[in-house]
């Protein structure tokens, strides 16, 4: 499947209002089976913005997609150079309470399972289990020609190595851990490729216009099919990625619902879209249900040292 490099979505028709009942909600999750959905909204308050909604990063930038990165040493070093600076940030976000919500109601055997739009691993670091990651992980890299594998921390060493002094002040990061810098600031930063072959290193992310694996779009399939509904969690659901398990829902006759501040793609298809933030929705919730939902742990130590 490739991704639509799609960046906005204009509603044809009126769509239906959201509402803060989150009645629907709480019997979908207590009767259990369910299957979350979740997109970059879910992150925000984690410290990581999303790409559509107020103050979304799409206002002022645009994704990297697969054709520029693989075009020219050009792009990739200002990519490098973006996504360098962007991990440090990345390295210090922690789970914030949707992530520890949906991690309880998992502990708590309420969930068919975990889909993730997102590349920041805040999921599994809540500790969710068998999370699938729709479109990769920042924490991999992976090599363009020989398909070597390795820890995201192992190149940010490098490239602190290889670029000493680098430290440049971001006008914002993204969701996809592109920090916005001028070329200014980019300057000649030094771009390293792989160890094994020499070959070009692309983080082990889907970007914009490329394939997401078959066998991923396959097994996301199968869980919409064994789930009894489906949740999306603050997805816009503008790329079709995404937007084809809820259609697949829809289709298979189950339960659609959504927690999203703006109006999404797959509203039509839901029963319901609660317009609350996250945090407050998935713990009210789980008090509802009973569940407790830990607390706030301390951040995680960075990844990089600057």
């Amino acid at each position: 499947m490739r991704m639509r490099p799609t960046l906005s979505w204009t509603p044809t028709e009126d769509p239906p209002p959201g509402t803060t009942d989150l009645e629907q909600v709480t019997d979908a999750l207590g009767a259990g089976g369910l299957l979350v959905l979740s997109g970059a909204g879910i992150s925000t308050e984690s410290g990581i913005p999303d790409y559509r909604g107020e103050g979304g990063s799409l206002s002022r930038h645009t994704p990297m997609t697969y054709q520029d990165f693989t075009a020219g040493a050009q792009a990739r070093r200002r990519y490098w150079a973006r996504s360098h600076l962007g991990w440090r940030t990345f390295g210090r976000a922690h789970p914030n309470a949707g992530h520890r919500a949906v991690a309880a109601f998992g502990r708590h055997g309420l969930l068919a399972g975990v889909i993730t739009q997102n590349v920041d691993g805040l999921h599994q670091a809540a500790d969710s289990e068998d999370v699938v990651e729709l479109h990769g992980s920042l924490a991999r890299v992976v090599c363009l020609s020989c398909g070597a594998s390795s820890p995201r921390h192992e190149l940010a060493r490098r490239l602190e190595e290889a670029n000493a002094g680098f430290d440049p002040v971001a006008a914002g990061i993204n969701p996809d851990g592109d920090a916005d810098l001028t070329d200014e600031q980019i300057g000649d930063f030094r771009v390293l490729p792989c160890a094994v072959c020499g070959g070009i290193l692309k983080p082990d992310v889907v970007f914009f216009g490329e394939t997401v694996p078959p066998q991923r779009v396959e097994h996301c399939r199968a869980l919409v099919r064994e789930a009894a509904s489906l949740l999306v969690l603050g997805s816009s659901l503008t790329v079709m990625s995404g937007l084809r398990f809820v259609r697949q829902a829809a289709q298979d006759g189950k339960p659609v619902l959504i927690v999203n501040r703006d109006p999404t793609r797959g509203d039509r298809h839901a029963l319901t879209r609660v317009a609350l933030p996250l945090g407050t929705a998935l713990t009210t919730v789980a008090d509802r249900l009973g569940i407790p939902v830990d607390d706030e742990a301390p951040p995680p130590p960075q990844l990089v040292t600057p």
